[in-house]
């Protein structure tokens, strides 16, 4: 009778133990790739980054020059949601089954981090920040782009 105690003693150490491990355990079965790339890409990542494109610096014609910066809070609130969008696409794109090689993970990353700029940028009103991740995010997609869009 006293084995027993012990065991199960060393039973519920253990596995209080294993409750306090907090493991992120991520297979095949956790996930559905619903939209191919070009979807992806087209559905998701494009118009999320337009919108921060469209919201910073400024155009200058014949006729002035037109400065992009929202103005509203609800045109900021714009920027932040969009800007979320990109930096959690450059997760979504390192997911198994949609990343092609170390390389390609490197982009990935890099578009998590160049959003995650733009939606710190928008978060504090900031045109000039968001122009600089704008730029950020140009580079990242450029240089994923030169490297894996088919010709």
């Amino acid at each position: 009778m006293h084995k027993l105690w012990r065991i199960t003693g060393l039973l519920v150490i253990l596995l209080l133990a294993a409750c306090g491990q907090e493991k992120a355990v991520v297979s095949d079965n956790n996930y559905h790739i619903v939209t191919d790339m070009k979807q992806t890409m087209l559905w998701v990542l494009d118009p999320a980054t337009d919108v921060i494109w469209d919201s910073a610096g400024s155009i200058i014609t014949v006729e002035g020059e037109q400065d992009l910066t929202p103005t509203t809070v609800e045109q900021w609130q714009h920027v932040v949601n969009s800007a979320a969008i990109v930096a959690e696409t450059g997760n979504l794109l390192a997911m198994p089954g949609r990343a092609r090689g170390d390389d390609w993970l490197e982009y990935s990353k890099g578009l998590t981090e160049a959003g995650t700029l733009a939606l710190e940028a928008a978060q504090n009103q900031d045109g000039a920040a968001l122009f600089e991740a704008g730029g950020q995010i140009y580079l990242v997609c450029k240089a994923c782009h030169n490297q894996y869009l088919p010709k």
